[in-house]
């Protein structure tokens, strides 16, 4: 099972640095030879991102991310005790509160994160649990 954040789903849709790896992934949930769950926080940063995408129209958001909620992903809505953690995280590694939902979540489901936000990676690595996008 693994945790994705927003810079990796991003890849999905656009060409840039480990876009390759990224598509891998979503290549992997789709073959459901891995489980892929993200909270529903992600589909606000994703929109969000997209709608910035000088490439993307509103149509071209809006079927971005109906691709995204038809995929076989689990979209879980972030409990108190997740949230709660998340606020820890976000003191203890100096994140933001959007990224340590993500490794919060990925804690609570002892999950792997993976993450192409490498000043993040870099800041949460020593938990255990991250993984940077270049080595899956």
């Amino acid at each position: 099972m693994i945790v994705l954040d927003t810079s990796v789903v991003v890849k999905w849709f656009s060409n840039e640095k480990h876009t390759e790896k990224a598509l891998d992934i979503r290549k992997r949930i789709r073959n459901k030879d891995e489980i892929g769950v993200f909270p529903d926080l992600l589909l606000y940063e994703l929109s969000n991102a997209l709608r910035y995408n000088p490439n993307f129209d509103e149509k071209d958001v809006i079927d971005a991310l109906e691709s995204i909620i038809n995929m076989d992903m689990e979209i879980v809505n972030l409990s108190s005790e997740v949230i709660n953690l998340s606020i820890t995280l976000a003191f203890e590694r100096d994140i933001t509160i959007y990224d340590s939902s993500y490794v919060a979540l990925a804690q609570k489901l002892d999950a792997n994160f993976v993450t192409a936000d490498e000043k993040l990676y870099n800041k949460i690595h020593d938990l255990g649990l991250s993984t940077y996008i270049t080595d899956i």
